[in-house]
């Protein structure tokens, strides 16, 4: 698979859609997706929260077109090759949390927990929405409860 995916790399729409390339990995490529998106929220970090979110919001815009897109060209509806979703919903677990990596780690494996046992209501999302929304909304509500599990540690424990 991952040979016939880095392929349909070579198209621009597939390349950002696969996560500049992670989603090729012949192994767990969502959590390829979301290791991918650490360096993004690292640079992202340094920003003002108001273009933090700003720039998150656009890349959920353009990720419902990417992904629409790039599962048409790839022949199927949520590839595991798509891992633009994985990277938005990890920068939303991460947009409240304070610097430094126990946090980007943390992060990681709440985001990652959500994302793949998928609780209630994320694998309703996950089975009733189509297209490249459907793809986006399930991973951005696994990165909304994601910062909750966050936000809660944070207030009991620091």
């Amino acid at each position: 698979m991952s040979m016939q995916i880095l392929q349909q790399c070579r198209h621009p729409v597939v390349f950002l859609a696969c996560g500049f390339g992670s989603g090729a990995s012949p192994w767990a490529p969502g959590t390829a997706g979301t290791l991918v998106a650490i360096p993004v929220y690292l640079g992202l970090s340094q920003l003002a929260m108001i273009w933090y979110m700003i720039v998150v919001g656009l890349m959920f815009l353009l990720g419902i077109y990417l992904c629409h897109r790039a599962a048409s060209i790839l022949g199927q509806h949520d590839h595991a090759a798509i891992v633009w979703d994985e990277i938005v919903g990890y920068l939303i677990t991460m947009s409240l949390m304070p610097p430094g990596w126990i946090w980007v780690i943390a992060g990681f494996i709440a985001f990652r927990l959500f994302d793949i046992l998928k609780p209630w209501p994320i694998s309703w999302l996950d089975r009733h929405i189509g297209g490249g929304l459907g793809v986006m909304l399930d991973d951005v509500l696994a990165g909304v409860a994601g910062l909750a599990v966050l936000l809660i540690i944070q207030s009991y424990y620091f």
